[in-house]
């Protein structure tokens, strides 16, 4: 027989312990080229910028 627990872990001490893994809320920022938001560091899907140049081409769907 492998290690038990002792008694039932109530839904308070289970739910208590899980309190610190939620993910956190995404950065988003404004994009300077077309005004919408997209996470920080990266291209904006919608326009293709990136720290105001263009650098993809996207296609208009």
């Amino acid at each position: 027989m492998g290690p038990l627990p002792k008694r039932k872990v109530s839904r308070t001490r289970r739910n208590k312990r899980r309190a610190h893994d939620a993910l956190p809320p995404q950065h988003l920022v404004e994009c300077k080229n077309c005004g919408e938001y997209h996470l920080a560091h990266r291209v904006c899907p919608k326009c293709g910028a990136y720290r105001g140049e263009i650098v993809l081409e996207v296609d208009e769907d």
